[in-house]
């Protein structure tokens, strides 16, 4: 996931990676600015799909690495990640590619 697109200047980026059996998906990479854009680009050559997604991803950049995303998220990325597999899905079908979800409105704030 990305905040900004590639042309500003302090891009964040955060990669999750979810294991069957893993209680959540967890934090694999973090970072800032050259450290992002290496993120993201590592990323597409593996051909998986970044999302933006500013505060998400400002909520997943205060999570230490190696770390599960806490309960408060689990809904805006359970979502995110169903939108993923249609995405996935319709490539095989031929399907229209449904819009994205809307994060921030799914994000759990006490």
């Amino acid at each position: 996931m990305a905040d900004a697109p590639a042309s500003q200047k302090q891009q964040t980026a955060v990669a999750l990676a979810y294991q069957g059996g893993d209680a959540a998906p967890k934090i694999v990479a973090k970072g800032k600015g050259l450290l992002a854009g290496e993120i993201i680009k590592r990323a597409g050559e593996a051909g998986v799909f970044v999302h933006e997604s500013k505060e998400l991803v400002a909520l997943l950049m205060q999570i230490d690495l190696d770390r599960q995303i806490p309960p408060q998220l689990y809904r805006a990325i359970a979502e995110l990640l169903a939108w993923l597999y249609h995405i996935e899905s319709g490539k095989i079908s031929g399907d229209a590619r449904p819009a994205p979800p809307d994060t921030a409105r799914l994000i759990d704030t006490p």
